[in-house]
Formats: C-alpha cells, sequence, structure tokens
C-alpha cells in the first residue's frame, strides 16, 4: 500500500563565438575554438552532437558541467563530433541555438528549464532535426503540455533524494533548523526544495522532534530566491541570513551560486552545504570546502545525454521523456564523504530502509513540479 507523503509533497557575440562552432569549458583544446573532434572507437564522425549551456556556463560544478561530461563521453565512446555553445547570459539563448541549426547539428541538447522557449521553438521550426532538452518538458504559452516528435525531455523526479537530504538534516542538525534556498523559482529548482521539506517533517514525524525549515514554504510554494544561477555574493549573503537565524545546514539549489553558501559556511562553526546536481565534494572547484559537504543530491545528467545521443546514433531517436528516479539511478544521494563517521549508524539505515521504500513505490515522495 503506498503512503502518501505528508504536505502536499511533488546575440551576436555568441555568434561569432561559434563561428569556428565550439564554445566550450576551458579544459578543452581552446575556450573558444573548434571543438569539432572524433575518436578511431566507431565511424560515427558524421553524427554532430551539439550542446547549449545556460548562463552557468559548462564549468559550473553543477548541471551543466554534468551535461557536457555526457556530451563528451558520447564523443569519446562513441565516436561522435561534437560542438557546443556556452552562454554567459540569458540573451545569448536563440543565437546559440540559431548556430547550432546553421551547423547543421543531428541532435541539440540544451541544458537548463530557462532553455525552453529556445529548444521548443527551434524544434518547431526544424522538425528534421533532433532536440533534447535537460530539466523540463515542452508547453503552450496557456502552460498545457506539448509533445514534440523531434524533441525529448530529460527529466528527473529529485523529490526523491531530497527527501532523503532533507532527512539527513533533520538528523544532523545540532540547531533545530535548517535552510533551503534556490536560484529562480524553476519547477527543477522546487522540486528539490519540495522532497527537502518533506524529508524533515519525515524525520520529525518519526522521532518527535521539531525541525524548522527556512527558506520554502512547500504548500505555498513561495520562498528565497536569489535571482539567479551566477551570483555567488548573493549565495553568501543569503547563507548568511540564515546562518544568523539559526540554520546550520543549508541546501542551495542554485548551481555555482552555491559556492557562496560554502564560503559563509566556513565562517561559521559546525555549519554545513548540502551540494545538488553533482557529487559537490568531487568537484575541483569546491576542493578547500570539502569538509563541509554533508553529502550532494545528484542528478546523473551526463548518464541521460549520453544515452540519448547513444540511441539517435543508432537511429533510435525517441522523444518519450527520460524520467530519473532512485529506481532507475537517475538521481541519488552521494556519499558522506568526512562526514562519512559523523552520521549515526541507526540514522543512516532509516535513509537506507526510507530508499528502498521509494524504489519499491511503497512511499511515494510528491511534489507538483514532479514528473
Amino acid at each position: 500500500m503506498k503512503k502518501p507523503i505528508y504536505a502536499v509533497a511533488t546575440l551576436a557575440v555568441a555568434a561569432l563565438t561559434l563561428a569556428a562552432c565550439g564554445a566550450a569549458p576551458e579544459d578543452e583544446e581552446t575556450a573558444g575554438g573548434d571543438t569539432e573532434t572524433t575518436t578511431e572507437a566507431a565511424d560515427n564522425s558524421d553524427f554532430i552532437g551539439c550542446m547549449i549551456s545556460d548562463e552557468g556556463g559548462f564549468d559550473d560544478a553543477s548541471f551543466n558541467q554534468s551535461g557536457f561530461e555526457g556530451l563528451e563521453r558520447a564523443e569519446a565512446d562513441l565516436g561522435i563530433t561534437i560542438r557546443s555553445a556556452e552562454s554567459t547570459d540569458p540573451g545569448q539563448y536563440t543565437a546559440n541555438a540559431d548556430a547550432m541549426v546553421q551547423a547543421g547539428c543531428s541532435l541539440t541538447i540544451g541544458v537548463g528549464f530557462a532553455l525552453e522557449d529556445t529548444i521548443q521553438a527551434a524544434a518547431e521550426a526544424n522538425p528534421d532535426l533532433h532536440f533534447a532538452l535537460v530539466d523540463s518538458a515542452f508547453s503552450a504559452p496557456d502552460f498545457s503540455p506539448v509533445e514534440l516528435d523531434n524533441a525529448k525531455p530529460l527529466l528527473f523526479n529529485t523529490q526523491e533524494a531530497a527527501f532523503l537530504a532533507g532527512y539527513l538534516a533533520g538528523g544532523m542538525t545540532q540547531t533545530g533548523t535548517v535552510a533551503t534556498y534556490g536560484g529562480q523559482a524553476f519547477p527543477s529548482v522546487t522540486i528539490f526544495m519540495d522532497g527537502f521539506v518533506d524529508g524533515v517533517a519525515a524525520y520529525n514525524e518519526a522521532h518527535g522532534t521539531d525541525v524548522q525549515v527556512l527558506g520554502w514554504d512547500k504548500e505555498a510554494q513561495d520562498g528565497s530566491m536569489t535571482g539567479d544561477f551566477t551570483n555567488t555574493e548573493n549565495g553568501y549573503n543569503t547563507t548568511q541570513q540564515f546562518i544568523a537565524a539559526g540554520a546550520d545546514i543549508i541546501l542551495p539549489v542554485a548551481g555555482p551560486v552555491g559556492a557562496g553558501s560554502l564560503s559563509a559556511a566556513s565562517e561559521h562553526e559546525g555549519v554545513s552545504v548540502i551540494w545538488v546536481d553533482s557529487d559537490g565534494f568531487e568537484q575541483e572547484s569546491n576542493a578547500e570546502y570539502q569538509d563541509l559537504i554533508l553529502t550532494s543530491v545528484i542528478k546523473l545528467i551526463g548518464n541521460s545525454v549520453f544515452d540519448t545521443i547513444d540511441a539517435a546514433v543508432a537511429g533510435d531517436f525517441d522523444a518519450t521523456p527520460y524520467v530519473g528516479t532512485l529506481e532507475n539511478g537517475g538521481v541519488d544521494l552521494a556519499p558522506y564523504h568526512s562526514f562519512e563517521d559523523q552520521v549515526p549508524a541507526e540514522l543512516q539505515t532509516e535513509i537506507e530502509d526510507l530508499r528502498e521504500q521509494i524504489i519499491a513505490g511503497d512511499l511515494v515522495i510528491e511534489s507538483p513540479s514532479a514528473n
């Protein structure tokens, strides 16, 4: 029997950059040069796999980076040609998409909800080309769903893994107060916050505690947003406010803005951060803050990108949405790393039991943003 969970739970500059068809991360051979490469592993060099980042860029230690890693894996393992367009401003999205179309991309993947309108418009205007979009489905102006035969949504039920993170936070807080904030109120952001709030509520119910969550009212679907996914100073200031209000565990759902939370946490004894999208502990940009990262709510975006490209290369492109869950490994909770010995064994067991209940379908974590 299923147990529903508690509250209502679930531009011109760019075009010039792309003249050589590749604005890739700086660990590529050139930062703004041609990223067109192939391998000898397979003869798929005529397949051009392309990717457009949102304003966070490909080195965001978050979802853009994860997506690009999937594209690079496809280049290495499948022998495809890749091109990329790294956006630094939302005003570049349309120009970047146009450049990908002009480059003859076989499959163009937009990373992030903010690219929905851009990818949808490009797909509708180019029915002979394939597209995919990370973190959003497609919709009409009245927000009703739109299905496109040549565009595939890559979606994630992140509330499931975020629920486990919330339960962990409920059991690990020393002050009885935790907090979360987002970059902007996109469904792909608030779904983390919904799950986190429900996880804390579940811990309270199981243990008779009253841990408070600052920053997000799930019922009202309203809370603390910094306004973008690039300004780390906003993340720093927001986190300082939460800490001043008593919070000792912070969940920033804002890509690179979360670095501001790590910086703020480093100035206060006993404050830790839960990273999102990728395993923050493993990110080189977070190296000096590893001991502050309690865990991470992971979306395996790279895998979904690779699998989508793999199918398209084989001639089996399917516009049916991919939905990552705990069951299929599309979302997960990262290891505790430096906190492994600090998380009580009993609490770890409880979290594993909850994971299994969710996978079995006995515990349903709901969110208005869920798929």
